[in-house]
């Protein structure tokens, strides 16, 4: 499950933190985005990173596989932001 909790954009860097529930526990999330970049990491050692394509879609391109729904509320959040 995912919490949609408060996400909190430090300063104009690009970079968000924010709460998910990921392999049956909350942890912390930390994004940056960098023009057509997403890196992503997650507080259990998770790491990957993201391709934002022309048409709006995301798509893995690094790192651990992380679920669709996962992947969706970072997107979410992060682009719709």
């Amino acid at each position: 499950m995912i919490e949609s909790g408060n996400i909190s954009p430090a300063e104009k860097d690009g970079r968000y933190e924010f709460r998910i529930y990921y392999s049956e526990q909350e942890r912390l999330c930390r994004v940056e985005k960098e023009q057509n970049t997403l890196h992503v990491s997650i507080d259990n050692g998770t790491e990957a990173k993201f391709q934002i394509n022309n048409d709006g879609t995301v798509q893995q391109i690094d790192g651990t596989p992380l679920p669709e729904s996962i992947v969706e509320y970072i997107k979410k959040h992060i682009l719709e932001h």
